[in-house]
């Protein structure tokens, strides 16, 4: 059989299992028989109607027949073109738009693929099969669905009637090594100074916030500020879906949020988590993401004796993630004074950490700062800047260099630094 034919034969199959109305539910061994009957059946319609076309498929061994219905079952079963795309380790997001449009993020930029899906009902299939996996399931009545893929990686899926092109599913993949320091020092976000300064701040406990844009790499400079936590201490992570990878400590427990069932019951929020995490005894909490209410159960959490926690939040700037701070509080507490919810956010956060993706899709730390206090005449809250990006004059509109300068700001929050027993000057 040539190259071409098999390859078409292998398409017309797929196309046609596909079609099978209970196909998601048949197991392994049903979906093998159900292949290897319609391979029968079109060498039987071939007989009858193409001799030619006979000729071919009815020569096949036994050795072919296995290949086609294996590939077939392949195609099906696995997860097609997706399987290609998540088997390439490099790509770290991937963004399906309906089944013709797929685009790829490969180190630090965005693509799009040639290669697509070959109808929707295979991208349907496919989705249906991770998702069926995790227990869940997706319709037209439960259309948004999170999950994960067996290797950790993050699922998003939004179905039609909601997506008005097509099934969607973005998948945000995560390095196989946990990401360190040393790591971000080798890809230019931070220096070595700024690394042994944040080492001293986790190990001093700080509290400490990572802002920053979507994609600007707050999760994974979450991870590496983690691994400075000393190894003899309790830590708790909560986190919508679990991806951080801390590695030296044994007294760790991790959590992670559950969404309601199809009856709109059973879902446990970040804000139950952490609530539930205070009750476990906590020398520190790390919170992957801060979105709503729950930043006051943070807050409250960092002010009454759980120093040295960690957590992130989305921001524009060091002064958006202030303000949006504020703005989360009062969906958790609403009525309470804006004067009282920003003392609350000042006495709590000592260092705030900005990242940003710059122009030429590099991530960088921006900013560092700390948090000193609330100004109650100008009602506002005080920082104070000990690092910023600063771009040199080899900077282009295609390459972004420069560094984190130090500022000429002496850092002023340093009881804890001196009650750690260290009296250098930061």
């Amino acid at each position: 059989m040539s190259e071409t034919t098999r390859a078409a034969l292998i398409t017309q199959l797929k196309t046609e299992v596909q079609g099978h109305a209970d196909l998601t539910a048949l197991n392994d061994e049903q979906l093998q028989t159900l292949v290897e009957r319609a391979l029968d059946a079109k060498i039987e319609w071939a007989r009858e109607n193409n001799p030619q076309v006979y000729s071919e498929l009815s020569a096949m061994n036994f050795r072919e027949k296995k290949f086609v219905t294996s590939s077939v079952y392949e195609a099906i079963r696995g997860l097609g073109v997706l399987g290609t795309i998540i088997g390439d380790p490099d790509i770290t997001e991937v963004m399906i738009n309906g089944y013709k449009n797929i685009f790829i993020e490969k180190e630090g930029k965005l693509s799009e693929l040639t290669k697509h899906f070959e109808s929707r009902r295979e991208l349907e299939i496919i989705i249906n099969k991770f998702v069926s996996q995790a227990g869940r399931q997706v319709n037209e009545s439960e259309p948004i669905v999170d999950t994960r893929l067996d290797d950790g990686s993050r699922v998003s899926v939004v179905m039609p009637p909601v997506a008005l092109n097509g099934p969607i599913v973005t998948i945000r993949r995560f390095p196989r090594e946990a990401m360190t320091v040393q790591t971000l020092i080798s890809y230019g976000s931070i220096t070595p100074q700024v690394a042994e300064l944040l080492q001293l701040l986790v190990e001093c406990k700080y509290n400490i916030f990572i802002s920053g844009g979507a994609g600007s790499g707050k999760t994974t400079f979450l991870n590496a500020l983690s691994n400075f936590i000393p190894a003899d201490e309790r830590v708790i992570t909560i986190e919508d879906s679990a991806e951080l990878q801390i590695k030296n400590i044994r007294n760790l427990v991790r959590l992670e949020t559950k969404n309601a069932g199809p009856d709109g019951k059973g879902a446990i929020t970040v804000r139950d988590l952490i609530k539930s995490a205070l009750r476990m005894r906590p020398e520190r909490i790390v919170v992957g993401e801060v979105r709503g209410a729950e930043a006051l159960d943070m807050l409250q959490a960092m002010n009454t004796g759980h120093d040295g926690s960690l957590s992130t939040g989305h921001a524009n700037s060091t002064y958006d993630m202030l303000s949006r701070l504020e703005t989360m509080v009062l969906q958790g507490a609403d009525g309470l004074p804006l004067e009282a919810i920003r003392q609350q956010i000042a006495s709590a956060i000592d260092i705030i950490i900005h990242l940003s993706r710059l122009r030429d899709k590099s991530r960088k730390t921006v900013e560092i700062v700390e948090v000193l206090h609330y100004d109650t005449e100008k009602r506002r809250i005080v920082i104070n800047p000990l690092y910023e990006f600063r771009e040199s004059d080899k900077s282009s509109r295609e390459k972004v260099v420069g560094q984190l300068i130090r500022t000429d700001n002496e850092m002023q929050n340093v009881e804890k630094l001196r009650n750690a027993g260290i009296n250098c000057v930061v």
